[in-house]
């Protein structure tokens, strides 16, 4: 048995049927609600918890990380939003139009996460134009949490829906 052979049948494509596939989806949701604009969610339960130095961290984090994603979106915003639609497009199109069950399971993970990453975008804009701090930036980043949370159930329950009526209906399974 050659290397080649050897990798695939270990990385099965067909996606909705394996493992890794299903792992990589609670490690992706999980590491979504955990990190929130690029903070460690328990970095917040801290600084609210003990205020004082926590606080301080959590208020230069996110001012980093709100300067640094507010200036991406203002230098490369357009391309950016191109390549992303031209991405996802192919993935409806070899995913819904051509039947490619590796396609599917990419934007099953992709899509949502478009929609967080452009929910975070949003957040950032608006902690950096009202200049939150204190208690009213951990309730927005608590609000950007749970969003981000019921995005990833209402996903999860989409992506096994979709994985289980596929391999039902395309006999992966037997």
């Amino acid at each position: 048995m050659d290397v080649y052979s050897t990798v695939f049948e270990f990385i099965d494509m067909r996606s909705f049927s394996n493992l890794w596939y299903w792992i990589s989806l609670a490690v992706l949701w999980s590491t979504a609600s955990h990190w929130v604009l690029g903070v460690p969610y328990d970095l917040v339960h801290r600084a609210g918890r003990h205020g004082g130095q926590a606080q301080d961290d959590l208020e230069a984090i996110v001012r980093v990380n709100c300067n640094r994603m507010m200036s991406v979106s203002e230098r490369s915003g357009l391309w950016l939003m191109l390549i992303v639609s031209a991405i996802v497009s192919s993935l409806v199109t070899l995913g819904f139009w051509y039947g490619i069950e590796f396609a599917q399971a990419v934007l099953l993970l992709m899509l949502p996460m478009v929609i967080v990453a452009f929910l975070s975008l949003r957040t950032a804009a608006y902690i950096t134009q009202q200049s939150l701090s204190g208690n009213a930036l951990r309730d927005r980043l608590a609000r950007l949490r749970l969003i981000i949370q019921i995005i990833g159930m209402i996903s999860i329950f989409i992506t096994a829906s979709w994985g289980m009526f596929y391999n039902l209906s395309h006999g992966a399974l037997w």
